[in-house]
């Protein structure tokens, strides 16, 4: 009853703003910046159950040229609200490297209010935080990388004046709404496992593989992945032990623990056995479905600490995925993870103990991750109920 109100209240201010245009009542233009939620948009979010200032997540997808906004819902997670097409990014598919390549960025960036520009040449819009701690540590450079509208880029990603405008509201009403910041993932394509074999001969490869851990970990969870950077590579969902929250991006990691996204209980008690022959995630319409529940099990300890790579490197050969570990017949994995087990040199015949436990792990010697990141989370996952 309520939402068909809603729906009902945002047609007629539809109507309204068809006899308006950009104009405000009083016969004077409007600000872009200033402008309300368009009726569509108010519309298919009260049939969404959603509100205007709830928390956003952006996603964004080169070779599909996508841009995705979710929206929190009031479980905790985000639900899928819109695509929209992406007029115009330039460069090739991979990371931007230094200033002047033309490279649109790729990676987990936050945008917090002060990046969104309403003065913009471009419209609006609103800086992706380029270069963040990973892009630094690597010694990448550039600036002004931004998100805006029209539909000409130079390294950034154009939506054209209409789609810049209500995704910049989308921003705008979070923050007033409290978000104090929303992550913008920037992924060369959808790390599927299918695409993942196509670009298996890029030089990139190895670096996409890293991004692929906080693509399967939103897949999974549908809450934005928890990013650090250590070492200088991406760690996403983990806790530091006996660190700050935020390590020296260029330091070997310190001990961390792996940690579940907060989404709302339903299986954290169900024994590991009984997860892995749950079907697999419903369908969210236009957005691809989440990994099996089996595949976020299937890690041993040695291989989950196998994923952190000590350097990035561009050329390496592709390597081949693993096999899938039998769920049923694993045992819980422990959490902790030393920081020599992830990084920082250490001769071959060492080995690190683990804290509070008598097993012993070998230090990594950093090979690259296998294609299927979402079995590397290295816990057992709390799913929302099955849909």
């Amino acid at each position: 009853m309520l939402i068909s109100f809603v729906v009902r209240f945002a047609l007629l201010g539809f109507a309204a703003s068809m006899l308006t245009g950009c104009l405000g009542m009083g016969g004077e233009e409007i600000a872009p910046h200033t402008k309300q939620m368009p009726a569509e948009a108010q519309v298919l979010l009260a049939k969404k159950g959603m509100t205007e200032q709830a928390p956003i997540f952006v996603r964004i997808f080169k070779e599909e040229n996508e841009l995705e906004v979710w929206k929190q819902m009031a479980d905790g997670r985000f639900e899928h609200f819109k695509t929209y097409p992406i007029c115009k990014w330039s460069g090739e598919l991979g990371p931007k490297v230094k200033q002047g390549d033309k490279q649109a960025p790729e990676g987990f960036y936050t945008v917090r209010p002060g990046q969104l520009n309403p003065n913009s040449q471009f419209h609006l819009a609103f800086n992706l935080g380029y270069p963040n701690d990973y892009d630094r540590s690597n010694g990448r450079d550039g600036s002004a990388l931004m998100v805006h509208g029209k539909c000409k880029s130079a390294g950034c990603f154009a939506m054209t004046d209409a789609l810049i405008e209500e995704i910049y509201i989308l921003a705008r009403e979070s923050f007033k709404g409290g978000q104090t910041s929303f992550q913008v993932n920037a992924f060369p394509f959808r790390m599927t496992e299918e695409n993942m074999k196509r670009h298996a001969n890029s030089e990139w490869a190895g670096f996409w593989r890293s991004l692929k851990t906080g693509y399967d970990s939103f897949e999974f969870f549908r809450v934005p992945p928890k990013v650090a950077v250590c070492s200088k590579q991406y760690l996403v969902n983990v806790n530091f032990l006996g660190q700050e929250a935020r390590p020296d991006p260029q330091a070997p990691c310190p001990a961390f623990e792996r940690v579940t996204p907060d989404v709302t209980p339903g299986f954290e008690n169900l024994p590991t056995q009984q997860i892995a022959r749950l079907p697999e995630r419903s369908r969210v319409a236009g957005v691809q479905s989440r990994p099996a529940l089996a595949d976020a099990l299937s890690r041993t300890p040695d291989q989950d600490n196998a994923q952190i790579q000590q350097s990035e490197q561009p050329q390496a050969t592709p390597v081949e995925a693993e096999p899938v570990v039998d769920v049923a017949a694993s045992q819980p994995s422990e959490p902790l993870t030393t920081a020599a087990a992830v990084a920082g040199p250490q001769s071959s015949g060492q080995q690190t103990q683990r804290s509070g436990k008598g097993d012993r792990l070998a230090p990594v010697q950093a090979p690259p991750p296998e294609q299927s990141s979402a079995s590397a989370f290295g816990y057992t996952p709390r799913p929302a109920p099955l849909q």
